[in-house]
């Protein structure tokens, strides 16, 4: 049988389903072509990261597909249900890159803090003519240890991200309108841990209450956090996205980043991807990555070895 795996897919995952007797086929193939691929090739199964979408167009001219894989969390790239009513298995990997995204939050905030996106622009431009002016520019740093952090989504990744929050010595909050409270398990050296149990709170509280603000929610219609949001935060907030574009107005983020009621803003993902606008990009109080979140090497062989234990698992329990 064979798989496309047109994202691509770790050496751990390919070599898992190699050895379950799969063909892997890690050509990336055009949108506009995946289904003359597809069927082509006689492909049973295929695999994709956030970039290719398999549509019900996809779907409809691919009877022969069996299962379509997401690796990653947010499946917003895949008509799940319509795939699912056609008799094909729709996966995901929702536990591989928790930690990877949760880490990459805090890049961001230690980022934020430090004035870190600006000074990697302008040392290489000034560090050698203007050290004294740009040392005093970026001498108001402030620490994460002992201020508040807001979570907006508690599931898995929010949850990990409150774990590392804890670890530094921040205070963790959190809000979601389906998770009334978690037992997050912190771990430290020699077997040594604590439980701390965290109780979701409304979402009007955790604006007010927050020196920083992540988000951790699903793509999904209209923003989660507007102008009227942002004007019930703190001055001089933090903001992180790594979750998905257009859960923010950035419209608005760009006018409260300006107005220095948000002192500064991290971002992983964008309204308009694969073009982000100018603004967004260029401001000096915006640290910026083009949607890596899941993107370290420990994570994408999770992904990989998940991806092929579920296909595996599949063929043997049903015999798709």
């Amino acid at each position: 049988m064979k798989i496309l795996a047109n994202d691509g897919i770790s050496e751990s995952g390919i070599k898992a389903l190699e050895q379950g007797g799969f063909e892997v086929i890690t050509a990336k193939v055009a949108q506009e072509q995946i289904a003359n691929y597809v069927n082509a090739n006689n492909i049973r199964v295929v695999l994709v990261r956030s970039a290719t979408k398999v549509r019900k167009d996809i779907i409809d001219a691919c009877p022969g597909l069996k299962i379509i894989g997401r690796g990653g969390v947010g499946m917003d790239n895949i008509d799940v249900e319509y795939a699912r009513s056609k008799g094909i298995h729709v996966i995901n990997t929702p536990a591989s890159s928790s930690e990877s995204v949760a880490e990459l939050v805090f890049a961001h905030l230690f980022t934020g803090v430090r004035f870190l996106q600006d000074s990697n622009r302008n040392m290489p431009l000034e560090g050698d003519s203007n050290f004294d002016g740009l040392k005093k520019a970026y001498a108001n740093g402030i620490e994460l240890r002992g201020k508040t952090l807001g979570i907006i989504g508690f599931g898995r990744i929010g949850q990990a991200t409150a774990k590392m929050a804890l670890g530094l010595g921040m205070k963790v909050i959190a809000a979601d309108k389906y998770v009334d409270n978690a037992e997050i398990r912190v771990d430290f050296y020699n077997n040594q841990f604590i439980n701390v149990d965290i109780v979701t709170e409304p979402m009007e509280d955790l604006l007010r209450h927050s020196d920083f603000i992540t988000l951790h929610v699903p793509a999904q219609d209209g923003y989660v956090i507007g102008a009227a949001e942002i004007a019930a935060m703190k001055d001089g907030v933090g903001i992180i996205n790594c979750s998905r574009g257009g859960v923010i107005d950035e419209v608005a983020l760009i006018e409260a980043l300006d107005a220095n009621k948000v002192l500064f803003a991290g971002l992983d993902v964008f309204e308009n991807e694969p073009t982000p606008e100018i603004k967004i990009l260029m401001h000096p109080k915006i640290s910026l990555t083009p949607h890596i979140g899941a993107a370290t090497l420990e994570a994408q062989d999770r992904i990989g070895t998940e991806l092929a234990e579920q296909i595996i698992g599949l063929l043997k329990s049903e015999k798709v």
